[in-house]
Parts: structure tokens; C-alpha cells; sequence
């Protein structure tokens, strides 16, 4: 896997995202054309800041980001699953970017504010 972009917590190849610390024991590993939409949500007390891992919404699953308490946006990915990925990169625009462009997803809707995670 060639690495376009790499933190702790994201790695963007060329056919792969894998979103480490995401299970108890290791990463998923997404393939980009697995993605059928990715949303940019604003984060809030209860709403993905205050969640370091996890989830309260069993429809959303957080990585571990102990950084996450000091971001005020992340993202969404629909992988048309029942479970949705929420990840929040460093540098989100380069990794919304990067999601969308592998994936095939058109541009970037407006900031949505986050679920309950």
C-alpha cells in the first residue's frame, strides 16, 4: 500500500483507508470503493468531541483519537453498512479530499451537525 497521507489514527493509501485503533484489537481497513458517502459534521459536547473511542449510538463507531476533545470537525463514512465509521484526521480537507477523489464521490455537501456518538 502506497501511503498518500499517514497520522496515528488515518492512513490513506492508494485503494485502501485504514483507520487505525478502530477495534479493541487492530484497524479496518476500508477499501475507497467501498465508500458510498462521506460526511463533514460539526462536533459538539455530545456529539463525537467528548467520545475518544467508541460509541453511545450503535449506529456510528469511533477510532481511538485522544486528541479528538480539541477538533471541531470530523467525518462520516457510509460504507451502506448498518455501522458508520467516525473518524477525525488532523487534516480533514486532505483526507475528505483524498476519501472522495479514490471513491468516486462528488464534492463536499455543507457541514451537518454530528449524531449523537
Amino acid at each position: 500500500m502506497v501511503e498518500k497521507y499517514r497520522e496515528e489514527g488515518i492512513v490513506c493509501g492508494d485503494d485502501v483507508l485504514e483507520i487505525r485503533h478502530y477495534y479493541l484489537w487492530g484497524s479496518k481497513k476500508v477499501p475507497y470503493l467501498s465508500i458510498v458517502g462521506v460526511q463533514r459534521v460539526a462536533l459538539a459536547a455530545l456529539k463525537g468531541r467528548a467520545r475518544i473511542w467508541g460509541t453511545a449510538n450503535p449506529g456510528y463507531w469511533a477510532n481511538l483519537d485522544t486528541k479528538r476533545p480539541s477538533k471541531k470537525e470530523g467525518l462520516v463514512l457510509d460504507l451502506g453498512t448498518r455501522i458508520k465509521p467516525f473518524i477525525t484526521p488532523s487534516e480533514l480537507d486532505h483526507v475528505e479530499t483524498l476519501v472522495r477523489e479514490r471513491a468516486g464521490l462528488g464534492p463536499a455537501g455543507p457541514t451537518i451537525s454530528a449524531p449523537y456518538i
